[in-house]
């Protein structure tokens, strides 16, 4: 059941043409460089903090030890560097440079950082996960950004417009402050985009993932979700990336769990369309995929993580149909296959500084079938599978409690792990844009290790949520 916010328009070419004006290289290389010095000068003078102690000495340091595989949580390796790498993509996305040109400041204000900013050696996962992931994330908020901004418009508007656009992508609101954008009244809206077709829906409600103690211990809290589909599914004549993209998320509000505990990007580079008959549809597509699902320990009942798991570098084909056989239900499905560059998996051993999780490389697949009536009631179903090789791993017999960790350079446990996610959600409409939503979701992961038993474990988590649909 989608609903659009506003209708589709078009791009206007004046706006296409004053963008293309804005395509300088230096000036978005110096915002790179810039945003570099800026967050190390606070690392080095007010946080005080060791790794930005850098000299001479230790960049040579750098560069002839190369790249090894760090050794920080889950949370600062899987989304806040790239969510960085968002912001070293979008110095350039906003001056004109489209997203592959982008991509390429990414990786270099990421080398910069890694070989130059740090005294600690350089790290492969970083310089992997930072500008992929972050050419992900920035195009969503890059084109979110968009779609808020009006150079048409005065006063208090105005103001609200480029504050608001600015908290979902700083870079642009830098660049529109450096260029006087931010204030320059035009002709047109100034969107790069246009206005595309565009769903949104935010949910809000309780979320359980254990019931073993009382009911409103550590295992119930309070869960929101949100979910932004962009563009039109069915082009077939998609050539710009992320013309067509969905974004889901989750945040929680509940004891001892992580504040954002999942977000999958599945963003269309390229579309062909297979097959238009009266009955079906079918096209196919190459996306880049973004997933993390995060957990902690809930209570000591368990005294377990249910689950971790992340891929901010994945690549795939994807296929999407839709059945034109019924006038009153619309029923619609895709299927996905991606390679897997980067990605990471709870480990039951490797614990190393601030690490719990086996970095891996490998495959993994995705489905789903949406269907629904009359706008009154829907159901979703998702199922995910993710294969992730630990390829490069650490000698048998190492002691971990008294390894020194700067210098281990491991994925983790030698091991190959399955994660495996199925969720099922079913929407019952109250009243004009507002409804009832339910939502229940299984993991389970199973590892095979070299050096230790298997292990395989499962949880699960329910939702009972109010849901507003733009």
């Amino acid at each position: 059941m989608r609903h659009k916010t506003t209708r589709s328009q078009p791009v206007d070419s004046l706006d296409l043409q004053y963008y293309a004006r804005e395509k300088k290289v230096w000036t978005a290389a110096t915002q790179v460089f810039g945003l570099n010095m800026s967050v190390w000068a606070f690392d080095r003078y007010v946080q005080q903090a060791d790794f930005a102690k850098i000299s001479m000495h230790s960049i040579r340091e750098n560069l002839k030890e190369g790249f090894y595989w760090d050794n920080d949580r889950l949370g600062t390796n899987m989304f806040l560097h790239p969510y960085h790498g968002n912001l070293y993509f979008n110095s350039a996305r906003s001056r004109g440079f489209n997203y592959w040109e982008s991509g390429a400041f990414a990786l270099g204000g990421s080398a910069m950082w890694e070989l130059f900013m740090e005294n600690e050696f350089p790290s492969t996962n970083d310089i992997i996960a930072t500008p992929i992931g972050g050419m992900a994330i920035g195009e969503v908020f890059h084109r979110g950004s968009d779609m808020i901004l009006d150079d048409r418009k005065r006063g208090g508007e105005r103001i609200r417009r480029e504050v608001l656009a600015g908290i979902v992508n700083p870079m642009r609101a830098l660049t529109r402050v450096i260029n006087g954008d931010a204030w320059r009244v035009r002709q047109t809206s100034g969107r790069q985009f246009g206005i595309p077709d565009v769903s949104i829906e935010v949910s809000a409600g309780i979320r359980i993932i254990e019931v073993q103690d009382e009911i409103f211990d550590k295992g119930a809290g309070l869960g929101t979700t949100f979910s932004i589909e962009y563009g039109d599914r069915y082009d077939g004549e998609n050539i710009k990336p992320f013309d067509y993209f969905t974004i889901r998320g989750s945040l929680n509000v509940q004891a001892s769990q992580p504040l954002l505990g999942q977000l999958n990007i599945i963003g269309r580079l390229w579309a062909a369309e297979l097959l238009d008959t009266k009955k079906d549809y079918f096209n196919i597509g190459i996306y880049q995929h973004f997933d993390y699902y995060d957990s902690d320990t809930i209570s000591n009942v368990s005294n377990e993580i249910p689950y971790k798991m992340a891929t901010p570098a994945a690549f795939g084909v994807g296929l999407i149909h839709k059945s034109k056989r019924f006038k009153d239900w619309d029923f619609n499905s895709y299927l996905h296959i991606n390679g897997i560059l980067l990605g990471a998996s709870l480990s039951d051993h490797y614990r190393v500084s601030e690490r719990n999780y086996n970095l891996a490389s490998g495959f993994g697949w995705k489905t789903g079938v949406n269907i629904s009536y009359k706008d009154k009631v829907g159901v979703a179903w998702i199922y995910e599978g993710y294969r992730l090789f630990t390829w490069k791993g650490y000698p048998e017999g190492t002691d971990l409690a008294t390894v020194d960790y700067d210098n281990l350079d491991a994925q983790g446990d030698n091991s190959n792990a399955t994660f495996n996610t199925t969720s099922l959600k079913i929407d019952l409409k109250l009243k004009d844009q507002w409804y009832l939503t339910a939502v229940g979701t299984y993991f389970r992961r199973s590892t095979h290790y070299r050096y230790f038993d298997d292990v395989y474990s499962k949880s699960g988590e329910g939702k009972l949520m109010l849901t507003y649909k733009f």
